[in-house]
This record gives C-alpha cells, structure tokens and sequence, in this order.
C-alpha cells in the first residue's frame, strides 16, 4: 500500500509524486565528512540554480577534490503540477523542499523543469 502524507488540504501518494531531478555537481567545496558540492540545476526557462550540500544528497558515488567535475548528479523532489508552455511544451512544477528540506543558494524550493529531466526515485548507484 502505496504511503500517504497531507500535504496542506490534500494528500500526496509519495510513491507517485516522488522524483529526482537531474543537476550538475560543478565543484567540490569543503572535505570535511562527507564533502560538501556545489551543483547547477537549469531550469526550463534556461536558468541555472545553484546548490550547496553534502554529497549524498547529490549523488551515490563517493565524490572528493580529486574527482572529475562537472558530473551528473541529482536531487530528490516532489511534483507539484504539471503544465503546458505556449510552444507546446510539457512543463512540471517540483519542489526540492520535501524530503530533504532542499533549497538553492537564492533561497528557492520550487522550479519548473523538463519531463525529460526527472528521473523515478529512488536513485541508484551506478
């Protein structure tokens, strides 16, 4: 049986809702365990978003200075809505608040991006 939260007047399916959305890991920051990275999110209006964190919160694989960069990494998020642009393009508003309480350098939670840039959560290990 699929888990069920309230989210303010409604109740959100986590199993449906959930994603990953795809983001650059650019740069490692700080080594202290387990590192912290900096990643850009492009939203689809071609707007990158920064983000600042430890590793696993981007990606499974264990990342250090010496590690290549950029690289592919993700963050966990939850589909608000789905819409339409005036060109036609499938649109999908998430926010990255909910589960990890994730927000960019600018202090935003919410983005519209690209079907094609969510993933099914859960994430694997490559």
């Amino acid at each position: 049986m699929p888990r069920v939260w309230e989210c303010g007047s409604r109740e959100v399916s986590v199993e449906k809702e959930m994603r990953d959305v795809a983001v650059q890991i650019v740069r490692f920051l700080d080594p202290h365990n387990p590192g912290v990275v900096e990643c850009k999110l492009v939203d689809a209006k071609g707007f990158a978003h920064t983000f600042v964190d430890k590793v696993p919160i981007f990606a499974t694989e264990v990342l250090d200075a010496q590690s290549v960069y950029p690289q592919p990494g993700s963050v966990r998020c939850r589909i608000i809505s789905q819409s339409q642009d005036s060109e036609g393009r499938q649109l999908v508003r998430i926010s990255t608040l909910w589960p990890d309480g994730i927000e960019s350098s600018e202090g935003m939670s919410e983005f519209v991006v690209l079907p094609a840039q969510l993933s099914t959560f859960p994430r694997t290990a490559s």
